[in-house]
């Protein structure tokens, strides 16, 4: 006889069956979610894109504007109009990058053949420097977009390009990008509202086993650039997090998504340093930042991580473009992670150390 349970997901309740049932519930749960998902982000195979426009000035004017620039985008045998401009802070900013982020908006929306269709305001995550050493960092950071995607549906989807830029019939650059699903359609995706809060959501509004999985993860790949319920920078809550509830106004039982990943030590940037407050040198030495609040959580967390440990490897050796010694260096990176998570002892004074 098949057995039910209940419990909260996400998108609401996930019932659990065992037997036939199960895998009637899984089928048709799954079918339902990929309805929900833009054409763009419906696939993992990369797309050529090339974005003729005035490339030129919008890398020269980075640092004072962020003004869009018409421009076009072909790919998948069609050409769109678009508005091109630069987005984000450090990577624009900083000084280090000669090449910033970019953002492409939809002027008008595609058409609904179009693999672009849905979409309206696209970020693009390009090379920082146009080398090839380079290229690989972003491909480092898109291969965490694809663990996290690996370990939950509660994630940005992402789509690898190979992308062309073009001003005035001369290539300026090409190299490896991406496109990362908007938040309003991970919200749709998982049946869920954007939440917006100012500046600091109180930790009990969070979900705990999602915050906890949020929190084990930042650890695992090494990164302090994230806050789940707070954004000391005076905008909205949260630093390199989204939240999503059941409505809007949702002030309980949020799930943070996180993304951002380039300040971590599994990318290994040249630029990335950790923050002036955490007593650590370098984003290769993990500094657990967990609320004491969720601590009853983190040992499922670590069970969830444990279990999906083949599959987060498997999506690293599904990305080819990936360079095989980088490859390497990340999942070398992540087996201390591991390594440490397998002692209780160990788990435990990561709980000691919570904030």
């Amino acid at each position: 006889m098949a057995k039910l349970g209940v419990t909260r997901t996400a998108g609401g309740l996930r019932v659990i069956y065992s037997g036939a049932l199960a895998a009637l519930a899984l089928a048709t749960s799954g079918s339902a979610l990929a309805q929900k998902v833009t054409p763009l982000f419906a696939a993992d195979a990369p797309i050529d894109i090339t974005i003729t426009g005035p490339i030129r000035d919008v890398v020269r004017t980075a640092q004072r504007s962020t003004d869009p620039f018409p421009a076009t985008l072909a790919a998948n045998g069609e050409t769109l109009p678009i508005q091109l401009s630069v987005r984000g802070h450090s990577r624009r900013m900083g000084g280090f990058c000669r090449f910033p982020p970019l953002r492409v908006a939809f002027v008008p929306k595609p058409g609904d053949t179009s693999l672009f269709d849905g979409q309206k305001d696209l970020k693009l995550v390009v090379h920082c420097q146009d080398s090839p050493k380079y290229e690989q960092y972003v491909l480092r950071e898109y291969a965490t977009y694809r663990l996290y995607n690996a370990l939950t549906p509660e994630s940005f989807r992402v789509r690898l390009v190979k992308a062309s830029y073009i001003d005035e019939g001369k290539q300026v650059a090409q190299r490896w990008a991406y496109f990362i699903e908007d938040s309003s359609d991970v919200a749709k995706r998982l049946g869920r509202k954007e939440v917006e809060v100012p500046t600091m959501l109180p930790a009990a509004g969070l979900d705990p086993a999602d915050a906890a999985r949020v929190t084990l993860f930042e650890y695992m790949i090494g990164n302090l650039d994230w806050d789940i319920n707070h954004n000391s920078e005076g905008v909205d809550c949260c630093h390199n997090s989204r939240l999503f509830g059941t409505t809007k106004e949702s002030r309980t039982e949020i799930t943070p998504v996180p993304y951002d990943f380039d300040y971590s030590g599994l990318v290994n940037t040249p630029y990335a340093v950790p923050p002036e407050s955490v007593p650590v040198r370098s984003v290769r030495d993990r500094y657990y930042r967990g609320l004491c609040r969720h601590n009853a959580a983190i040992p499922q967390a670590v069970a969830e991580l444990i279990a999906a440990r083949p599959k987060m490897e498997a999506a690293l050796q599904d990305i080819p473009q990936l360079d095989p010694k980088e490859r390497a260096d990340m999942l070398k990176f992540m087996g201390t992670f591991f390594d440490e998570v397998a002692s209780p002892a160990k788990v435990q004074k990561l709980l000691d150390r919570c904030r």
